[in-house]
């Protein structure tokens, strides 16, 4: 019987999924889930949530609660992390800060200097869940969910035995969408997809085992589907290559979208699909979550229709599957460049495809990005390998490279505005840097 633990389990949506996927497989299907979260409240909610689905799902499977992260992993045989360091009103400085230097960010989860803050926050949260992993469940492995992915598995695959992978749904969500808009059933299609984490770049597409490029060059040149995803369509028109994530996340990666007001009016305000790029999208989601989160998880825990418990594409349940002795699953994972893409730098964290069995996980070396692509790639992993070493040794001057290179930022502001910038964030964030042991870059 497994023993599978979430950590930040108070992530209701993520939880939910993640678990009525997991017992759809047999052989997990009479697991121990451990919930663990910082917030007893939240806590409580998602208890009974995942206990409705094990009743409506007729699972023998056994519901754990703690709030003590070193109790929830002893003796797991796999963890998922969905944690939020700090909380939204932490993080929403790291939106609100670059904004008042007109810096305009959409989501802030990923990389630039949002990123690079959450990053620094998150880091030595999850350097302690590893440590704690090494010492009581050593061979487990870790799925995480928590942003800014690539520089937490940086760390985490820099500093510690454990065997962690990240997932991203931006991979499979994206192709779903490439083959509607071609037309193809989903089933027909096929991809090489590789990069980095909300910048892998799809490689090849084809269908049927043709490719498929052509059909979707004709596709964006119609105005439905061009408007779904502005941002990316324009890459893909100018770049050759279709890339992964979101309009909105993609327009900060990058010097071309938001530096003014009118290509943010352009670009990244009348998409219709579900993230054309407004300024702190997420970050009003999560301010308005914050009050309504208890009315909205207690209507669910209250709707008499049956659960849907289908499973769904994420990668997770798959995994341990495979990880616990199932079929060996293929997917998109984030793991350290050991000859997997040759014109991105060793050891970063990249997103290759990835099969999972039970000895762990066995990336595929895909070769070099197409150049177009790897020059953008290569510069988000300096910033990232930066920024990793910058909260690993504390080093707030480190901080302030990071950022001065981020392309959005560098766009707007000049090397002096952007030191003001990291000042200002870095003092904001005072209580929450634990590594860092002076403050003014």
């Amino acid at each position: 019987m497994a023993k599978i633990t979430f950590i930040g389990a108070g992530s209701f949506e993520f939880t939910r999924t993640l678990v009525r996927d997991i017992l759809t497989f047999p052989r997990l299907a009479d697991a121990t889930i451990c919930l663990m979260d910082i917030d007893s409240e939240r806590l409580r909610f998602i208890e009974k949530a995942v206990k409705r689905i094990v009743k409506e799902g007729r699972c023998p499977a056994k519901v754990e609660t703690t709030t003590d992260r070193r109790k929830a992993l002893e003796g797991a045989d796999a963890v998922l992390c969905t944690i939020l360091a700090g909380g939204v009103q932490v993080w929403r400085h790291d939106i609100e800060i670059p904004k008042s230097y007109g810096v305009d960010t959409n989501i802030g989860d990923t990389r630039g200097a949002s990123g690079v803050f959450r990053a620094l926050r998150t880091i030595p949260v999850m350097i302690g869940i590893c440590r704690d992993m090494e010492q009581l469940c050593p061979d487990a492995i870790l799925l995480n969910y928590t942003n800014p992915m690539a520089m937490l598995c940086r760390a985490m695959q820099r500093e510690t035995k454990v065997k962690v992978t990240g997932l991203c749904h931006s991979v499979q969500g994206t192709a779903e969408m490439l083959a509607r808009w071609i037309g193809a059933p989903e089933d027909e299609t096929d991809y090489l997809c590789a990069g980095i984490n909300h910048q892998a770049w799809y490689l090849e597409f084809r269908w049927k085992g043709k490719d498929a490029y052509p059909l979707l060059r004709a596709a964006v040149e119609k105005p439905a589907v061009y408007n779904e995803e502005i941002v990316r369509n324009e890459m893909f028109l100018h770049l050759g290559y279709y890339v992964t994530e979101s309009s909105g996340h993609n327009s900060e990666y990058n010097w071309w979208f938001r530096k003014r007001p009118d290509l943010i009016e352009k670009y990244c305000t009348h998409g219709t699909g579900w993230n054309p790029g407004l300024y702190g999208y997420i970050l009003n989601e999560y301010l308005v979550r914050e009050k309504s989160w208890k009315e909205e998880i207690q209507a669910w825990l209250d709707d008499p229709k049956l659960l849907d418990l289908k499973r769904e594409n994420e990668y997770a349940a798959s995994i341990i599957n495979a990880y616990a002795g199932g079929e060996s699953f293929r997917f998109n994972g984030n793991v350290p460049n050991r000859h997997l893409i040759t014109n991105l730098p060793p050891d970063a964290c990249v997103e290759v495809p990835v099969f999972a069995d039970t000895q762990g996980f066995h990336p595929v070396p895909v070769g070099a990005l197409p150049p177009q692509c790897a020059a953008l790639t290569n510069l988000s992993v300096a910033i990232e390998e930066m920024a990793v070493d910058a909260c690993l040794c504390g080093d707030p001057q480190k901080v302030f490279h990071a950022i001065a290179y981020d392309p959005l930022s560098a766009a707007v502001l000049s090397l002096a505005e952007i030191r003001r910038m990291v000042n200002e964030m870095l003092e904001k964030n005072r209580d929450f840097l634990p590594t860092f042991r002076r403050f003014v870059a």
